[in-house]
């Protein structure tokens, strides 16, 4: 049982323009949304000034695996993948989401390997640049200093909610969460469209992420669209309720 995933996302950090989602819904963006802090994605491109390599990765495939030397600081431009623990059975835990403008993680300009999975959910396109330049750009750019920090953040601010999810927040709660926090970062982007934003992910990322079973995902899923309050459709997702789904949340 899967939810529509669609087409990769356009290339986004060459775009400032909202994102229209043909979905017949109306209203305005609103800013309430999961608290977690987000670095702007401009900021990195002070410190990917110029990469005219891209690589790109398919869907459902592996871009980095665990303790795998890095070869530079690689930054994703388009496409939805996710950073993921494997277990030695198959198992596995989605810690968090990369979206189109992310760092694959901002622990790879400290440190030469990851302890976790980056995998593609779209197709992906990202590139890789050198230590040295990122370096350099650090050394004489403080605010891109202060922009790191608050990626470091926001990274560890997901793990601390993710360890909320699974040890105290119902299903229900953790869906809801998963939903506000995507919607806000869709938003930083510009790519929402009044409470509808493109949402690609699969009821198994969503059972990945929030540990759950994939059928116990598709009930709450149900409920949530029978109670009015989220509806997917065609790879879109659009928040009907948004009062409601705050306070399903609990945040």
């Amino acid at each position: 049982m899967t939810l529509e995933a669609p087409a990769a996302a356009e290339d986004t950090l060459s775009r400032h323009r909202l994102r229209r989602i043909d979905t017949g819904k109306s209203g305005a963006p609103d800013g309430d949304g999961a608290a977690i802090p987000e670095a702007p994605r401009e900021a990195w491109q002070g410190a990917f000034p110029l990469q005219p390599e891209r690589r790109t990765t398919r869907a459902r495939h592996t871009i980095y695996r665990a303790g795998e030397d890095l070869d530079g600081i690689p930054l994703v431009y388009s496409g939805w993948a996710a950073r993921v623990r494997r277990l030695s059975d198959g198992r596995r835990q989605i810690l968090s989401f990369i979206l189109p403008g992310d760092l694959m993680s901002a622990s790879a300009i400290f440190c030469d390997r990851l302890s976790f999975f980056v995998e593609a959910i779209t197709d992906v396109r990202y590139s890789v640049s050198q230590r040295t330049q990122v370096d350099e750009v650090l050394a004489r750019d403080p605010q891109l200093v202060r922009t790191l920090v608050s990626a470091c953040l926001a990274e560890k601010a997901e793990v601390e909610e993710l360890a909320t999810d699974l040890g105290r927040r119902r299903a229900e709660e953790r869906i809801a969460r998963l939903f506000l926090q995507l919607k806000t970062r869709m938003e930083a982007r510009g790519q929402i469209s009044g409470l509808s934003f493109d949402m690609p992910l699969r009821q198994q990322h969503i059972a990945d992420a929030t540990g759950m079973t994939v059928i116990h995902v598709g009930r709450v899923l149900g409920t949530l669209r029978n109670d009015g309050i989220v509806h997917i459709a065609g790879g879109t997702l659009t928040i009907t309720d948004l009062a409601a789904l705050h306070r399903l949340s609990d945040i």
